[in-house]
């Protein structure tokens, strides 16, 4: 059985470092330098405790693309004293397998320690390459350590499945990328230190977004943009954006400039200008921000600047949050724009927003107000005879379907919070609340004459339309 350096080449010497790509430069040697998972590199982390110990378990390492999956199996490759052999999910054949495994089966039988056997992107193994370990992870004479960017309980055979522990890696932040920049910019082993370039944080900010979690990619722009820039001078977004291919915008979803934009992207289609909306809706999208942050903020407006006044508002920001979550980016920004246009362009009311404001402060303030008689559910007799439900007014017994019955307690008799506005939608909703209060005045509701126990009381329960003089 050949040896684990002579298996696994795991890293090149120190002298060679800085012939690869940056990002595999920089790979971590222990977990302390494994950035942005503390699940597996806090100090109380299980797989910490597995390597210090030497008795890391088959092991499937399950996360998105360059978030350190496989430089978290390096770590474990590099210190461990069991042999080990690498497998590319690729390259690797069933009789590659079948050879590599019948040599541990056979040095474990002899005595030796069980092989540790790595494989990348685990899912690109059939089913039937992957049944072939099967037997020897059962019998312990190889200890699996695979990694996938695919649910392994889709893509990884069950038995197979249940013999691993998975180790869930998150999508690292813009911050841990940037972490991992400026390491590139200055670690003394593999870094850029001879270049002597500089960056500000903006511009890292701008490859951090837009790599999208992936180190790998955040890392190899900045290589390249490095040695596109004369060895003493500052990295210019300019530059990255010749290595990127597009521009770059700064713009950090963490920081100030995300919370600018949004709002003015909000405050174009609250003042209902369609134009202002989309080129906001267009810098955010370009510059990286997450597309269903937007659509969550456009249900949100949806609902609070537009309201009853077009009610096809918020059906249609719900349905631009699914569109652009089931076919993603690029062409879900077309939903997007066509939300962002069609709500700019809506009639707006806040009135339900209003309406909702009003009714909470009522509830801060008076407590848990008792729910009046006539409009409790007698369930039992008990509360039958304790008067639940006496005198209740069913609508549909009446022609029009009004009947002169209060549903506020008692103590907010009269209260008003929705108002609804004289445009759009709601105008027709003014003027059918009106109607339905004439009918309920002609059915002999009683109507509070002034104000007491420090409630506003109106003349009717119904305020006026805006403009218009209360009847």
């Amino acid at each position: 059985m050949t040896s684990r350096r002579d298996a696994l080449p795991l890293f090149s010497s120190p002298g060679a470092r800085g012939t690869g790509p940056l990002a595999d430069r920089l790979r971590p040697e222990t977990l302390d330098e494994l950035v942005g998972q503390p699940d597996l590199a806090g100090i109380d982390a299980v797989l910490r405790r597995w390597i210090d110990e030497d008795a890391v378990p088959s092991l499937v390492l399950w996360g998105p693309p360059g978030c350190g999956k496989t430089s978290a199996a390096r770590v474990v490759q590099r210190h461990t004293r069991r042999p080990v052999v690498a497998f590319s999910a690729v390259a690797s054949g069933v009789k590659d397998v079948r050879a590599v495994l019948e040599r541990a089966e056979a040095a474990w039988k002899g005595g030796g320690p069980p092989t540790l056997v790595f494989i990348d992107e685990l899912h690109h193994f059939t089913k039937v390459q992957q049944d072939i370990f099967l037997p020897h992870v059962e019998e312990g004479s190889v200890v699996l350590l695979a990694t996938t960017t695919e649910n392994p309980s889709f893509h990884v055979i069950g038995p197979l499945l249940s013999r691993c522990q998975v180790l869930i890696l998150r999508r690292l932040s813009e911050e841990d990328l940037s972490t991992l920049l400026r390491r590139g910019l200055t670690h003394p082993r593999g870094g850029l230190t001879e270049r002597k370039v500089e960056a500000v944080d903006e511009v890292l900010g701008a490859i951090a977004s837009a790599a999208d979690g992936d180190a790998r990619r955040a890392l190899n722009v900045l290589d390249l943009a490095a040695r596109a820039t004369k060895p003493g001078d500052v990295i210019t977004a300019e530059t990255v954006r010749r290595v990127l291919g597009r521009r770059v915008y700064l713009y950090d979803r963490d920081r100030e400039e995300h919370y600018n934009v949004i709002s003015a992207f909000i405050k174009s289609v609250r003042g209902s200008n369609p134009d202002a909306a989309i080129y906001w809706l267009a810098r955010m999208l370009e510059s990286g921000e997450d597309p269903l942050f937007i659509a969550r903020r456009m249900i949100i407006l949806a609902s609070e600047d537009i309201g009853n006044a077009d009610p096809r508002a918020l059906p249609m920001a719900v349905a631009a949050m699914h569109a652009v979550d089931f076919i993603g980016l690029p062409e879900g920004t077309l939903p997007l724009a066509q939300a962002a246009a069609y709500l700019a362009s809506a009639p707006k009311s806040n009135a339900a927003y209003r309406a909702y404001l009003d009714a909470r402060a009522d509830v801060a303030r008076h407590g848990s107000l008792p729910v009046p008689q006539h409009l409790r559910n007698a369930v039992t007799s008990l509360m039958e005879g304790a008067g639940y439900g006496r005198g209740y007014l069913y609508p549909h017994d009446d022609p029009g379907g009004i009947v002169a019955q209060t549903y506020l307690p008692e103590a907010l008799s009269g209260r008003s919070y929705y108002r609804p506005k004289s445009h759009g939608a709601e105008r027709e909703i003014a003027d059918r609340l009106r109607e339905w209060e004439r009918m309920r005045a002609e059915r002999g509701a009683e109507r509070p004459a002034a104000e007491s126990d420090g409630i506003a009381r109106s003349g009717s329960a119904l305020p006026p339309v805006e403009g218009k003089p209360r009847r």
